[in-house]
């Protein structure tokens, strides 16, 4: 027992650095102001995260049954520290792309590789799902630190040899070399390298109905939980006349309501039947997306806003473990696969800003409405 719980720690310390790549956010703000960029050239730093997502993730979990998921992990901590270090020296934007497209990468590679690894300690069930969505409550909290590290260098008193804002790389090149340093000491049994499998093999999986149904459904997730981010500032703008500056809270106040989620659904998810609990969350996004939709008070928007951060915080862990235990014996193909899912973020805000343009923002709120739709008709294919 103790073993075990030495090794979850070291596997929880990984899910931190896999909340590195949301430094993007707000390092995407500093990098403009230094070199005096567009927005629409800054911009171009976060979006490689997701175009990552696309092209790597498939090749990953292929590449994780000939070398194994530990190791696997150990070249997403290996890629992310290099990435950080580049951001460090970097005094152009070139080496700024470089840096982000490599951190995009290692994050691809940790999200796919990390997820089957936690699954070989805790088992299947409920009790992976649980102990999937305690790690993406760690991993927000480094996404939460992000911003106030970044802003702590940026105005502290001491001069941290010169870095400013970039102090936030260093913290995190030291933790990234820490989790590296502990999991590379830290046996864990794993199961033979998979072997075989190809690109078609792997694509073939999606065939199965388990397997394209929770596919589908992650990419609704994160459609949803990146179409939130950018829309809820909007609407309170549209609908109340905010600033920015005074609408910027609604993100936080989301991030805020997934962390609350993650945590507390981590701890139901091993006394609740997993499919009682998406029941659950889905209804609560139902509720929210009415309250986006048709609210025109603050305390209405803020409790939506609210609803769907909760909501919508367990729905990747429950769908991941859905996938994976369909297909046990290749489970690294089918991560692989999920988080290709990931996509999901660049797709839906495409549609979504096609339709405010044309409408209004209820007409971005109306295309996660239909993620939600989606998921609530699936809830009785929840198979732990």
């Amino acid at each position: 027992m103790k073993s075990k719980n030495v090794i979850l720690a070291t596997l929880m310390l990984c899910f931190f650095a896999m909340g590195f790549v949301d430094l993007v956010g707000i390092a995407s703000n500093y990098v403009k102001a230094d070199f005096g960029l567009s927005d629409s050239l800054a911009n171009t730093l976060p979006s490689l995260v997701f175009f990552w997502f696309l092209i790597f993730s498939v090749p990953t979990g292929l590449l994780m049954t000939r070398i194994g998921r530990r190791r696997t992990v150990l070249l997403s901590l290996a890629v992310t520290v290099l990435s950080l270090a580049l951001a460090l020296v970097g005094n152009s934007f070139a080496v700024m792309l470089v840096s982000f497209s490599l951190l995009g990468i290692g994050n691809t590679l940790m999200q796919v590789s990390l997820n089957p690894l936690i699954a070989t300690v805790a088992g299947g069930g409920a009790r992976l799902a649980s102990t999937l969505t305690f790690g993406q409550f760690v991993k927000a909290i480094a996404s939460f630190m992000a911003p106030y590290f970044a802003m702590w260098g940026a105005t502290a008193v001491i001069p941290w040899f010169g870095l400013g804002w970039k102090v936030l790389f260093l913290i995190y090149l030291l933790v990234g070399i820490v989790a590296g340093v502990c999991l590379a000491s830290t046996p864990i049994a794993e199961p033979e390298a998979e072997g075989g499998g190809s690109l078609v093999g792997c694509l073939r999986l999606l065939r199965r109905p388990m397997v394209l149904m929770c596919f589908v459904g992650i990419m609704c997730h994160v459609g949803i939980d990146v179409g939130t981010n950018t829309t809820a500032p909007k609407v309170l703008m549209e609908r109340l006349g905010y600033s920015l500056n005074d609408a910027a809270f609604a993100t936080s106040l989301y991030f805020i309501f997934r962390t609350i989620g993650c945590f507390t659904g981590s701890l139901l998810l091993r006394v609740v039947k997993a499919r009682t609990f998406f029941v659950a969350s889905v209804a609560m996004m139902a509720l929210a997306m009415a309250g986006m939709m048709f609210g025109g008070s603050l305390w209405v928007l803020y409790a939506s806003i609210a609803l769907v951060g909760y909501g919508n915080s367990n729905v990747f862990s429950i769908m991941l473990t859905c996938a994976l235990g369909d297909v046990p014996e290749r489970q690294s193909e089918v991560s692989g696969l999920m988080i290709m899912g990931l996509f999901g973020g660049t797709v839906f805000p495409l549609v979504m800003g096609v339709l405010a343009d044309a409408t209004s923002q209820a007409g971005a709120v109306a295309v996660m409405a239909l993620g939600v739709v989606y998921l609530m008709s699936i809830f009785k294919n929840i198979t732990i």
